[in-house]
């Protein structure tokens, strides 16, 4: 049996699994072929057998940590499995900062493509199983949709710009501090709400907004 040569060896999915390490540390600005193939201690040859252009790659890494989220084990009620899909996307989208604007690149370009029809379908499955009315399954699955990019993406946007060595409860209460301090007469609501920012939990608040969302579809119903 002949020898595998290094391009048949060197797998897609390890491809793929180096390529999200590099988004990971540098973002897409650290991600080339010539930082993938360090990384892999192969030629350029081996990867572009797999994988032929930057932009495919990015797509495949999207698509790779996007498929790990949606496995997420979500038993329970769809309303319980609405919750675990969406915290689970949140979740991946905090640790993979680079995902965001690759999703919403994807949402636009490519809605055929292979990411979007998955979280579609994932959270439309869960969205179909409520009672309400079939007419209303795409708007309700796409405010779904879009308030968990939403959300998440601003979420990973704001820890970009704090950077690693920024206190995010100093930094929550300064901006606290600010609002309390606005004209009372042209900000009465930024005052009001002063508290809540000084002390809100994101994921706390991520699944507040979720709740809020389910609730408007089911005619105001509530988890227990």
């Amino acid at each position: 049996m002949a020898p595998r040569t290094r391009a048949e060896a060197l797998s897609r999915e390890r491809i793929v699994e180096a390529a999200v390490e590099l988004l990971d540390a540098d973002g897409e600005r650290g991600l080339t072929f010539r930082t993938l193939t360090e990384r892999l201690a192969t030629g350029p040859g081996a990867i572009y057998w797999h994988v032929p252009n930057k932009g495919a790659l990015l797509d495949a890494a999207t698509a790779s940590v996007i498929a790990t989220a949606l496995t997420v084990d979500a038993g329970g009620s769809p309303q319980d499995e609405i919750r675990a899909i969406g915290l689970s996307l949140f979740e991946a989208i905090e640790r993979h900062p680079w995902l965001s604007p690759q999703l919403a690149l994807q949402l636009s370009r490519s809605p055929r493509g292979s990411v979007t029809p998955r979280i579609f379908e994932a959270i439309g499955q869960r969205v179909s199983a409520l009672c309400i009315q079939e007419t209303t399954w795409f708007t309700a699955t796409s405010a779904l949709v879009h308030y968990v990019f939403g959300a998440a993406g601003q979420n990973a946007a704001n820890s970009r710009v704090l950077g690693p060595g920024v206190d995010r409860a100093e930094f929550l209460r300064a901006a606290a501090n600010a609002w309390e301090d606005l004209d009372p007469a042209e900000f009465p609501f930024l005052r009001s709400i002063a508290d809540e920012v000084r002390e809100h939990d994101d994921r706390e608040q991520f699944l507040t907004g979720i709740e809020l969302i389910l609730a408007g579809m089911t005619g105001g119903s509530r988890r227990p």
